[in-house]
């Protein structure tokens, strides 16, 4: 392998602009040499940073004979079919999330990835969030004792249009599954039951095609903790992202970022700056991370930090939240694996 790592980008969406900016400005032991996308906008995007080619299809980029890992942006549906390819192309591959929908195309991507000895890593964001590590590491070195109760906010400060909600798998597919790979990842242990309420608060009309945009999940560890979870698309005072974890010894609590720490007080009480507009601002410096540890991990040869499997068990939870959310009643999720005969 060369010694900067040789990378293409498959989509230049607005993650994909986020991870081809990064690579190119912020990553000094990578390179990108091809980029595509099907919008020439986005391809003119990238010739401006200086990527010396550009194509309108993908396959260009995990075909091209100089390319060691490709970094798929790609809407959903293409990413385990982008990831087969890749794989069989001997190509290290850096994912969106969520990898697919349903467990079975999961399973598939998992077994290129391990056929063909390359190293597949998630783009699960958060878990390179300075707060999120910081929690983590008390929760595995013992400062907290045996976690016994895990709490996540996760609202959005709007919902996105009524169209891409038609098209975006659902909440728990597409905003919660977040919060379900940061729940095995701060507790460390697997989610073993799942019991959801939820309705269309914001927009009732997308209960027309299945999907709500207001719930509250709670979780059952296999450690024998519980985890709660409430997700909004809506909430009118910025993107509110937090996090408590209590346990035998102590607890700890990770809250908003905001502009600055200021208080100021006056006769209508005390004010203080609201959460960072959305994820872009919130999460800047963890994609960052996120893309470097990627790097790292083929560099080094070490395991990749988020994989295949906790796409999987991310996904399961997912689908196990939805069918509790229809069939009023707690899910096992062993139920969804046992379904894709697993």
């Amino acid at each position: 392998m060369s010694k900067k790592l040789k990378t293409g980008v498959i989509g230049l969406g607005r993650i994909g602009r986020i991870h081809l900016s990064n690579l190119i400005y912020h990553m000094p032991d990578a390179e990108v040499i091809i980029a595509s996308d099907v919008s020439p906008e986005s391809l003119a995007f990238a010739t401006e940073l200086g990527v010396p080619e550009v194509t309108t299809d993908a396959y260009d980029v995990i075909n091209h004979p100089d390319v060691e890992a490709i970094i798929i942006c790609s809407p959903t549906p293409f990413h385990v079919p982008y990831t087969v390819a890749a794989a069989q192309q001997k190509k290290h591959i850096f994912c969106e999330k969520p990898l697919d929908v349903t467990i079975e195309a999961i399973l598939a991507a998992e077994k290129a990835v391990n056929d063909n000895g390359v190293k597949l890593m998630l783009g699960f964001n958060r878990r390179f969030d300075t707060n999120f590590i910081n929690v983590r590491h008390l929760v595995k070195n013992d400062k907290i004792g045996n976690p016994h109760i895990l709490r996540i906010t996760s609202r959005d400060p709007a919902p996105p249009p009524v169209e891409y909600l038609k098209i975006s798998g659902g909440i728990f597919l597409d905003m919660s599954i977040h919060d379900f790979d940061m729940a095995r990842y701060i507790v460390g242990s697997e989610v073993k039951e799942v019991f959801v309420k939820g309705d269309a608060l914001i927009h009732p009309e997308i209960k027309e095609f299945g999907d709500i945009d207001t719930a509250v999940i709670v979780l059952t560890f296999e450690n024998g903790a519980i985890g709660v979870i409430d997700n909004s698309r809506k909430a009118v005072y910025g993107y509110d992202q937090r996090l408590e974890i209590f346990g035998s010894k102590g607890m700890a609590k990770a809250e908003n970022n905001t502009t600055d720490n200021l208080v100021r007080y006056d006769n209508d009480g005390g004010h203080i700056a609201l959460p960072l507009h959305f994820f872009l601002e919130r999460y800047e410096t963890a994609y960052r991370n996120c893309l470097k540890s990627f790097i790292d991990c083929i560099q080094n040869d070490t395991p990749s930090p988020v994989d295949a499997h906790d796409g999987l068990m991310a996904t399961a939870i997912g689908i196990a939240a939805m069918k509790s959310l229809t069939e009023n009643r707690i899910v096992r999720v062993d139920e969804i694996l046992e379904l894709s005969q697993i």
